[in-house]
């Protein structure tokens, strides 16, 4: 069976450095921070005091006033990236287009857990009333029902859930979507990754595993990876969404195209419930297995946007990785981590570190990894790879690989490369 080709046709995002594509990507090209002190609840005990939220959102611009009570934060965010995404790709206005064959996969590693606090902790601080939950609870709470949203919204009828695979739950979506194009099954998929876990129990959760940077008097420096003084990650939320498309329907209808898609691959580490294997032989075998899927050779990547947390052992693990599956082309390329801007979205890190790659095989330009001070080297780190520190580089490139790793062991890798017809 010839496996047919998988294209990008809409790009949407709602990120803590941008509440659409153009401004995120304009964001990260200039290194700009995401994070700042927590607004979304008082913090003030907390270890943890800051975040990356996303700013200025009111979802009653972008969604029906009585439909946004019945959505959960990360559900808004994640329609109003899919919006965005649809608009831009047009497929559902097409008159081509088969509704009956589109799906929806939209990912979160944790779902509503702002909507799981309110209607729980309501009933543990007046316990005498008894069990007072709102009918919408459950479809709030949920992690699929972004995508059954997006689903009803835009009258898509084909295959439509979530994947969760905690961090990596965004990239094995994107991943599933084009398996189910390539393979026939569907003409096109609207799939990304949405999260809000910018919460008491999501940060006090996080905090309790000493996971969470801690530097609460300078939030914009806190996340620095694979800098020696990187003491945790910085949590994030928003949505990233991507319309992926069979290449001949897309061509078909005159649709303009970002990028293609060439590869997917997971690996599971069998390590550790939330630590990465420290030699890296998870992310090793999901390198391997993205590359093969897609049939190219390392020295065909110019630049990987790395899971790179800012955790103490996460990073190192990383870099060693790349090094053994990349060779001496390890040297050659480009890498950073968005997540030095963006902070780590969790659920969502994979469909937005998808699109940066995507933008940056089609604007060859790679963003940077901010935050990193002349010095401040870890010794198990190699610098002499290009982690792109602080500035973005112009380059040519054909290829772009993103790796996402979650709690659990969960790997996944895609591989996006320029489109040639």
């Amino acid at each position: 069976m010839e496996l047919k080709r998988v294209v990008v046709t809409g790009l949407g995002a709602i990120t803590p450095v941008g509440n659409d594509v153009k401004t995120t990507w304009d964001s990260l090209i200039k290194g700009v921070s995401g994070a700042g002190p927590i607004t979304l609840f008082d913090a003030s005990k907390f270890k943890t005091r800051f975040a990356c939220e996303v700013k200025n959102f009111d979802p009653n611009e972008h969604i029906d006033r009585k439909e946004a009570r019945k959505m959960d934060r990360y559900t808004q965010l994640a329609v109003v990236a899919a919006k965005e995404a649809i608009e831009d790709s047009g497929i559902a206005a097409s008159a081509t287009t088969d509704k009956d064959r589109v799906g929806v996969v939209i990912s979160s590693g944790i779902g509503g857990i702002g909507t799981f606090e309110q209607e729980v902790g309501s009933y543990f601080l007046h316990p005498e009333m008894g069990p007072r939950l709102s009918p919408f609870f459950i479809p709030k709470m949920i992690g699929d029902i972004a995508a059954g949203q997006i689903s009803i919204l835009y009258g898509l009828r084909g295959p439509n859930f979530g994947t969760v695979s905690a961090c990596a739950s965004s990239t094995n979506g994107a991943i599933t979507a084009f398996d189910m194009i390539r393979l026939g099954k569907v003409d096109a998929v609207v799939t990304g990754g949405a999260e809000a876990a910018v919460t008491v129990s999501g940060v006090g959760g996080f905090n309790a595993m000493n996971a969470l940077s801690t530097r609460n008097e300078s939030p914009a420096t806190a996340s620095r990876p694979f800098s020696a003084s990187r003491d945790g990650f910085v949590i994030g939320e928003g949505s990233a969404v991507m319309v992926l498309e069979e290449m001949e329907h897309a061509l078909a209808r005159g649709a303009k195209i970002y990028a293609e898609i060439a590869g997917g691959g997971a690996s599971g580490d069998a390590y550790h419930l939330t630590a990465s294997h420290p030699e890296g032989l998870g992310a090793m075998l999901v390198m391997k297995n993205a590359l093969l899927d897609a049939n190219m050779s390392p020295s065909e990547i110019g630049y990987i946007n790395v899971h790179g947390t800012s955790t103490p052992v996460g990073d190192p693990s990383e870099a060693k990785a790349i090094k053994e599956i990349f060779g001496e082309h390890a040297y050659k390329l480009n890498i950073s981590s968005t997540k030095s801007m963006t902070g780590h979205m969790l659920g969502a890190a994979g469909a937005v570190e998808t699109m940066a790659c995507i933008l940056a095989v089609q604007n060859n330009i790679i963003p940077p990894t901010i935050n990193h001070e002349p010095g401040d080297n870890d010794p198990e780190i190699d610098y002499n790879l290009n982690f792109t520190f602080n500035n973005a580089e112009k380059r040519e490139i054909s290829a772009a690989l993103s790796n996402t790793f979650g709690f659990g062991g969960h790997n996944a890798c895609i591989i996006v490369k320029k489109f040639v017809r």
